[in-house]
């Protein structure tokens, strides 16, 4: 069977809803995404759904917002509980048997190679590449030292992952050279959105800054 929207999940969205400041988390807020790991439901549907909450649409979301949303310590025992459920923390086992369509959360585990690197680490290195021109992609540079600080991991490895896109850039005559391990991550995401509207990768790329506050 394929997991189902649950009662049940809609204590958790409503937890981290009224999470302060409450209302409708950013996209990718680490609560949001965190959720979206351990229900295998993507962030975006998370998403729609706390606005579902926000309005109240059916009478089964109203019950619960009039049982739960005043009461956050029952409401914080119930989450408790359903975390505590045998099995819970291990995804292996709470689902085993049911069919688990993974796509969204592979771009938040580290990469093979690298403990710390994730894809969609890798997703905004490769905004910040079309911002610079090749000689600014470096470790000294500014804006590199600025997204290693945000995604706490060092300069060095942002040159290295721009030298590697470098290598699938298709209008570059020079290619430096990039650790091996990391060219062909960076060419699974240059496939993904090198050849895509630039626009639409920096409105993604600034949606994931969240995950990282």
């Amino acid at each position: 069977m394929r997991i189902r929207w649950t009662d049940e999940n809609w204590l958790m969205l409503m937890q981290i809803y009224l999470k302060k400041p409450a209302g409708v988390k950013p996209l990718y807020s680490r609560d949001i995404v965190g959720l979206a790991l351990r229900l295998h439901f993507s962030p975006k549907y998370l998403y729609r759904k706390m606005f579902s909450l926000r309005r109240l649409e059916t009478p089964q979301i109203e019950r619960l917002w009039n049982t739960y949303s005043k009461n956050p310590g029952k409401l914080a025992k119930e989450v408790g509980l359903l975390k505590a459920m045998e099995g819970f923390n291990n995804a292996e086992s709470f689902y085993d048997g049911v069919e688990v369509n993974e796509s969204f959360e592979a771009d938040f585990r580290p990469v093979s190679g690298h403990d710390h690197l994730t894809p969609i680490m890798l997703i905004m290195i490769l905004d910040l590449y079309f911002r610079l021109t090749p000689n600014t992609m470096v470790p000294e540079t500014p804006e590199v030292k600025a997204l290693a600080k945000t995604l706490g991991i060092s300069p060095t490895l942002i040159a290295e992952a721009m030298a590697a896109y470098q290598q699938c850039d298709p209008y570059l005559r020079h290619k430096p050279d990039a650790p091996e391990w990391l060219v062909g991550h960076c060419r699974a995401i240059w496939q993904r959105y090198g050849n895509d509207d630039p626009d639409n990768l920096a409105a993604l790329a600034a949606q994931l800054h969240e995950y990282f506050k």
